[in-house]
């Protein structure tokens, strides 16, 4: 195995290459000292004769970047050790690996298509898909439900394959990749200096923090020093984006639980917290106001009072919705030990984000390792370990309102300075990476630069929803089919940023 070399970001990553036996070494190691797997991803190099499969996994230490180059393609398929078995959540990422990228995992269990539904390369004479080859389960009074991937809201879409008995779940098994856009290839097909509009759109209810992820990546690669007004901006979008989706789902949540005035309130809320993003930084959603080398907007003394009275505002409204839904025997019925996911089960399919707080998962990017301008504002981690419905709405309120301290925070010591830097690109080959913790969960960006330094050779995004929707059809297990809605609002989790 090389050295692990330290990446020139915020946040303390590394990169290395290994040899097939450090490839299992390294993942072993990362499995016995209670280590994570982030994302798996495969890659082409010039020419696209040369494979490379790559891991991210993280500690206490920070993230490791870890690559292992792989045989030509015209020495057969390139391969390389399934991790699987030392992280159930690889399975998937795997699979995706083999459809976009030709690399198999040596000895997977699954080696099913996952994003390609039988399309991208039909054999001859055929002008049909073959059927995906869903696991049975036997037995008297079994039954299937078929759900999706055309569902009854304006959802993404997605296929939930359900195995009952009367109304209990005994199995359910997922069937996505329906929104699959080939944002990968796309990205190779962009300027790095305007990729970052991209990568915004990756999963377009955390797009300040794929944004910054992506912006994170190219300024490791360019040696680029963000100013520090700028950082400090950037945690104040980000905030309030992950503000912004709380709201949100506690209404959904309320409304799946037939609480429909708590639907309405929370809409109001969100819509007046959108409203003012809109007035503050030009979109609702705060869509391309994070650019590489800084950030395209600025907050004035009058912005920053308006943002301050806003938190002000609605952190009583919040705190009264929460009391509410406490004291509501009905959503307390609904919610307590609804989809529940134990601490063990958790840490063992490697649960993250928010969901994975809710079931005693520690982990918060902003906590520990903590990217600035968090360092300096003493970041509250909010935690549970029921990892229910009900665990999963305590976590939101109160990460809610966590984020509303920290917006006051942020804009009363607001420095003062740039907010933007020219990023130069290199005459050369680059790589760099960028981890920020969204609203859902950790984000990962990992960025190639081509032997130019002007072009995108690979890059490759990560939703923290591979981790969580696997961990989904062991939550819904023994519930009935009715909370299966409600099970699946509490994860939350995104369609388009897993398809990619």
């Amino acid at each position: 195995m090389s050295m692990l070399v330290p990446l020139p970001t915020p946040v303390p990553i590394r990169h290395g290459v290994v040899d097939r036996e450090g490839w299992l070494a390294v993942a072993d190691d990362v499995q016995s000292g209670g280590g994570r797997l982030v994302s798996l991803w495969g890659s082409r190099r010039p020419g696209g004769t040369v494979a490379c499969a790559a891991y991210a996994f993280s500690s206490e230490g920070g993230l490791a970047w870890i690559e292992l180059p792989l045989a030509d393609a015209d020495q057969g398929p390139a391969s390389y050790p399934d991790l699987a078995t030392r992280f159930p959540a690889a399975a998937r990422m795997q699979r995706a690996a083999r459809d976009l990228d030709g690399i198999l995992a040596e000895g997977a269990a699954d080696t099913r298509p996952w994003l390609d539904h039988g399309l991208w390369q039909l054999p001859p004479g055929r002008d049909l898909p073959t059927p995906y080859d869903f696991v049975r389960v036997e037995g008297e009074g079994v039954h299937e439900i078929a759900v999706g991937p055309v569902h009854a809201g304006i959802i993404e879409p997605g296929h939930f394959r359900f195995s009952v008995v009367g109304e209990k779940v005994l199995r359910l098994e997922e069937r996505l990749g329906y929104t699959h856009k080939g944002i990968d290839r796309r990205f190779t097909e962009l300027a790095p200096l305007q990729a970052h509009r991209l990568a915004g759109r990756v999963s377009g209810d955390s797009t300040v923090a794929y944004a910054w992820a992506y912006c994170m990546a190219l300024e490791a690669a360019t040696g680029c020093t963000v100013p520090r007004r700028a950082q400090w901006l950037r945690a104040v979008l980000l905030e309030r984006e992950r503000v912004a989706n709380h709201l949100g789902d506690l209404g959904a949540l309320g409304n799946d639980a037939a609480f429909g005035v708590g639907m309405a309130q929370f809409s109001r809320l969100r819509e007046d917290w959108q409203r003012l993003s809109m007035q503050l930084f030009g979109h609702r959603f705060m869509m391309d106001r994070l650019v590489p080398g800084g950030v395209a907007v600025d907050l004035d003394d009058a912005g920053c009072r308006a943002l301050v009275a806003q938190c002000d505002a609605i952190e009583p409204e919040v705190r009264l919705l929460h009391r509410i839904y406490d004291e509501h025997a009905g959503l307390q019925d609904r919610f307590i030990t609804t989809g529940q996911v134990s601490p063990p089960l958790a840490a063992q399919l490697g649960l993250t984000g928010l969901a994975g707080r809710a079931s005693a998962q520690a982990w918060d990017l902003r906590c520990n390792p903590s990217l600035s301008p968090y360092d300096q504002l003493d970041v509250q981690m909010a935690t549970h370990r029921n990892g229910d419905v009900a665990a999963r709405v305590t976590v939101r309120f109160d990460e809610a309102l966590e984020s509303l301290r920290l917006l006051r925070e942020l804009c009363r010591r607001l420095p003062a300075g740039p907010v933007l830097v020219e990023t130069v690109l290199p005459d050369g080959s680059a790589i760099g990476a960028g981890w920020v913790e969204g609203w859902r969960g950790e984000v990962f960006v990992a960025l190639e630069l081509d032997d130019t330094g002007h072009a995108i050779r690979r890059c490759h995004c990560h939703d923290p929803s591979w981790q969580n929707w696997p961990v989904l059809e062991h939550a819904v297990i023994g519930n009935i089919v009715p909370d299966f809605p409600l099970i699946n609002k509490s994860f939350n989790l995104s369609y388009s940023g897993h398809d990619l």
